[in-house]
């Protein structure tokens, strides 16, 4: 947070960490929050009361973003950003240093044929989901068509892919998890924020997630991303 800014930032600063070893992508999700309270505080190792008030005003909704998106690093390397009107893809030109616009008012595949969800963890998850799953696996979803597995392991890398292929990426709550594994407030809020400005749905299972109000800074929660039908 700078000193004389109004706005205050979320964000996971390498996703997919644990892959950079073996070459696969990584990213950094980001969100933009428009500051309604002044909250200049200096975090050190021991949080004062000041400071956990301060942190505490980013337990906003989703709908108070007023930007988010993910820079991916890959074989190139992608800024997708959203303003509130839409969403567009830059790619950091290396010769000039500069993102330049590359995809201007990307939207979102209404309805995709490819599912992202970690199986590894299918028999934890509850019956309506692992239904869901075999379902659309075996054809025997709405369309009928069967839908393929993608999964990579690296949020920003499967949210980009479902982001311009369309489908689903799921994280789902476990029995060991319930809540699932995604922090709510800078990798969620922002990612759903992003996806429903392309045109596409954000969802717990059970509730969109642009309207849920976070009630801790390192909250959980069910995650379900991709093509609105």
């Amino acid at each position: 947070e700078a000193w004389n800014s109004k706005y205050l930032a979320v964000f996971d600063p390498l996703d997919g960490a644990s892959n950079i070893d073996i070459g696969i992508v990584t990213g950094t999700i980001f969100g933009i929050f428009k500051e309604t309270n002044e909250c200049l505080q200096d975090y050190g190792e021991n949080i004062s009361d000041e400071t956990k008030s301060a942190l505490l005003k980013s337990l906003q909704p989703s709908s108070n973003l007023v930007a988010s998106g993910y820079c991916m690093y890959s074989s190139t390397t992608v800024l997708m950003l959203t303003l509130g009107d839409g969403v567009h893809s830059f790619t950091l030109d290396p010769t000039v240093g500069e993102f330049i616009l590359t995809r201007p008012n990307i939207v979102i595949p209404k309805r995709g044929n490819i599912y992202s969800f970690n199986e590894g963890y299918m028999t934890e998850w509850n019956r309506g989901v692992v239904s869901y799953v075999n379902d659309i696996k075996s054809g025997l979803g709405e369309t009928k068509k069967k839908y393929s597995s993608r999964y990579i392991g690296s949020l920003v890398g499967d949210i980009h892919r479902t982001l311009l292929y369309g489908g689903i990426f799921g994280y789902p709550g476990t029995s060991h998890y319930p809540d699932g594994k995604l922090r709510f407030l800078h990798e969620v809020s922002p990612l759903a924020y992003l996806i429903e400005q392309a045109g596409g749905r954000a969802s717990t299972g059970t509730k969109r997630i642009l309207d849920m109000i976070p009630n801790q800074l390192n909250q959980h929660v069910p995650t379900f991303l991709g093509s609105y039908d």
